[in-house]
């Protein structure tokens, strides 16, 4: 795709990182990560606009730097193309981002609604095995002029697409087993169901079932019997606990920003002096108690004497 205009690689590679230019939101205080990350650049008023962005900033390119340069080869550029090409590269990036149990907010910045995958772990070896797999031999049998030298590329890109078709068959079938067997062994409906992937491990499933006033979080293993193990199922309470410092956590810039990206939240209320408190604010689908390094904060609250129960 790349060869289809001169700087048709680069409208590429850039394109496909253009969305995660909301990453300087971590250099914005505490949170602000969670409330940026994946919205405004991945939505669908963005994925608009960039690659028109993208491709007036590459014609600029080409017409101040590019031709100007000795080094630059006889190969003309083709707006048409490198449009395309940078409309294919950035809704990639959303969609792939899709696939893993962090989400993407598609609709922003009319609604701020998260869409979650929960097909692949967020970095999946497998799949970085098989692509540099591919690319490697390509790149061998182009080096030496072999025939069909982008065979091997085209065989992993079509093996990772099964792959991924198959893990995202796996999250659906485990995610309707675990919330009947978590129903059955509760007596409770279950309202939602995760079923995240595990690093390397294909074959397993961490799960968290939403109920009523409760979570439920365990382990799913496709090659095993029962592949729910109920002796190993957590129960986290769901919901604001009544609790005078936890409405005020809700309302400070961390509480807000962490709840605004939190999808399975569990709160744990720690005091620390006599109306000093620690409000902790849990993602079940990240951590499953305070202190751990990602998916979980800690608010400090000081509660008036005469709230303290």
């Amino acid at each position: 795709m790349g060869r289809r205009t001169a700087l048709g690689a680069t409208a590429l590679i850039v394109g496909a990182n253009l969305p995660d230019i909301d990453a300087i939101s971590y250099f914005a205080g505490p949170a602000a990560d969670l409330e940026w990350r994946r919205g405004w650049s991945h939505g669908v008023l963005a994925l608009a606009v960039l690659p028109f962005a993208l491709t007036g900033a590459l014609l600029l390119l080409n017409r101040w730097v590019r031709r100007p340069a000795r080094w630059a080869t006889s190969a003309t550029v083709e707006p048409r193309e490198l449009l395309l090409l940078a409309f294919i590269a950035i809704l990639s990036h959303p969609i792939l981002d899709s696939l893993n149990t962090y989400g993407v907010r598609w609709l922003m910045p009319f609604s701020g609604r998260w869409f979650y995958g929960d097909t692949l772990f967020i970095v999946d070896p497998w799949v970085w095995l098989v692509l540099a797999l591919g690319v490697y031999v390509s790149r061998r049998r182009e080096r030496f002029q072999r025939a069909s030298s982008a065979r091997p590329a085209r065989i992993a890109l079509a093996a990772v697409t099964l792959y991924v078709g198959a893990m995202a068959i796996s999250s659906l079938a485990a995610g309707r087993i675990v919330a009947d067997e978590v129903s059955s062994m509760s007596g409770k409906s279950v309202q939602a169901t995760m079923a995240a992937p595990v690093l390397l491990q294909p074959f397993m499933r961490e799960f968290v079932t939403q109920q009523e006033s409760e979570y439920r979080v365990g382990t799913f293993r496709w090659l095993e019997r029962p592949q729910v193990n109920r002796a190993e199922v957590l129960a986290f309470p769901r919901g604001l606990p009544a609790h005078p410092a936890v409405l005020p956590a809700t309302r400070s810039l961390l509480g807000r920003r962490f709840l605004g990206w939190a999808r399975f939240p569990t709160f744990e209320i720690e005091q620390v002096g006599p109306t000093q408190y620690l409000v902790h604010v849990i993602d079940l689908r990240y951590a499953r108690g305070p202190g751990d390094r990602f998916g979980a904060v800690s608010i400090p609250i000081t509660v008036p004497t005469a709230s303290v129960p």
